[in-house]
């Protein structure tokens, strides 16, 4: 991948992952662990780092899944790219949760049109859908929100195979698919965020200009009341 370097992680699930983009091309690791993100982190960037023999100020910027996801996961994510910006002195590109397993259909399986749902507790799910740009990045139709299964909003129209990833997809997937029909591309209930894919969209943000400072990395929860 030619262009800026940028480092990219994803704390936000269970997977714990992690990519850098360099003129040699994207080394990446991932790892799946119920717990344990704030140990395992930071190693596996400075793995990364290591193997492309980079320093952090090396950087053009750094990009990190901002949620939604687990609460603990988001903090720890904005908290160590807000460490990371501090101390290097770097932008941040803040990448939507919901975008990056959008995004990672495009990559591994061609698909253009992506209904992400993942587990948000309390009967609910985060919701996001999104479409094909013509950068090859996805990009949302609608705000995402988190909503009951049985009350998801579908898009008026969805042309040709769409796609539904994510958690909730496997513990709801007879309600959202009496909302909104079966998948007519394929369904995996099973697909965690992945930092390469989180990596493709902070690169195309980079060239747009979407870049933050440490102070405004800020998770996103979608819920109104965090504890």
């Amino acid at each position: 991948m030619n262009g800026p370097r940028i480092l990219a992680f994803d704390t936000t699930t269970e997977a714990c992952s992690a990519a850098l983009s360099t003129a040699q091309g994207v080394f990446s690791r991932s790892e799946i662990m119920p717990r344990g993100h704030t140990r395992r982190l930071l190693p596996l960037l400075d793995e990364l780092l290591g193997q492309a023999a980079l320093q952090l100020s090396d950087l053009d910027a750094i990009a990190y899944c901002c949620g939604p996801g687990s609460f603990t996961g988001i903090r720890i994510a904005a908290g160590v790219a807000q460490g990371l910006a501090y101390g290097a002195n770097r932008p941040l590109i803040p990448v939507s949760t919901l975008a990056c397993l959008a995004q990672g259909v495009y990559r591994e399986q061609g698909g253009e049109v992506v209904l992400t749902a993942v587990d948000a507790r309390m009967d609910e799910v985060y919701w996001g859908v999104y479409q094909l740009a013509a950068a090859g990045i996805m990009v949302a139709r609608a705000d995402e929100l988190v909503v009951s299964p049985d009350e998801v909003p579908v898009p008026p129209l969805l042309l040709g195979a769409w796609y539904g990833v994510g958690s909730g997809w496997r513990l709801y997937k007879e309600r959202l698919m009496a909302r909104c029909g079966k998948p007519t591309g394929g369904l995996d209930g099973g697909r965690l965020p992945d930092a390469r894919d989180c990596l493709s969209i902070a690169h195309a943000r980079y060239f747009e200009g979407a870049l933050v400072g440490a102070s405004e990395a800020l998770p996103v929860y979608l819920r109104n009341r965090v504890t």
